[in-house]
């Protein structure tokens, strides 16, 4: 069985939960494992047939330490409501991609971004598609984007949607 791992990285959760939603969709073609950025480690990526990769978007695109920065105090000014990712502070892909080692894989990338039109929220999943290309990973499928509420919580019906989205990653490496 091919081997697959999808390294995420998640600020309030959501991209963790839409991660492991599409780890579970791989689950019937590959061997599946599903890490956090700041704990993925290079013979990791080295052992695996497929790459997926996602994040949240920021500021129409990957996050940045900037757009990093005001995380804790918008999660303190929550009253509780936000969550932080118990990894957020571990890694950023930004940061994460300047240390990828070029392959030959497969890869597929994601993102989570603000339910409205692209023009006005962006989406990482292109940004995270180019940086997997230019280190030698074909992309299988189009970057897919899940999308949140304006409060950050993951629309309803979004998991299912990375499940099956995942499943046709699979899919599409056994073609």
């Amino acid at each position: 069985m091919m081997r697959a791992l999808v390294v995420f990285e998640s600020i309030f959760g959501n991209t963790r939960t839409v991660a492991e939603a599409i780890g579970q969709g791989l689950s019937a073609t590959h061997e599946v494992e599903v890490v956090s950025v700041g704990a993925v480690t290079t013979e990791q990526v080295a052992a695996v047939d497929l790459l997926v990769v996602g994040g949240p978007t920021h500021v129409h695109g990957l996050s940045s330490e900037m757009s990093r920065s005001g995380v804790e105090d918008t999660a303190a000014k929550s009253g509780g409501e936000l969550l932080l990712d118990p990894d957020y502070d571990l890694g950023d892909l930004r940061h994460w991609f300047t240390t990828l080692p070029d392959a030959t894989a497969k890869g597929a990338a994601f993102d989570t971004r603000v339910d409205g039109p692209v023009l006005f929220t962006g989406h990482a999943c292109k940004g995270i598609g180019a940086r997997l290309a230019r280190h030698g990973y074909a992309l299988v499928i189009d970057p897919e984007s899940f999308l949140v509420d304006k409060q950050t919580v993951l629309l309803p019906g979004e998991a299912a949607r990375a499940r099956a989205w995942g499943a046709r990653v699979g899919a599409a490496c056994q073609s």
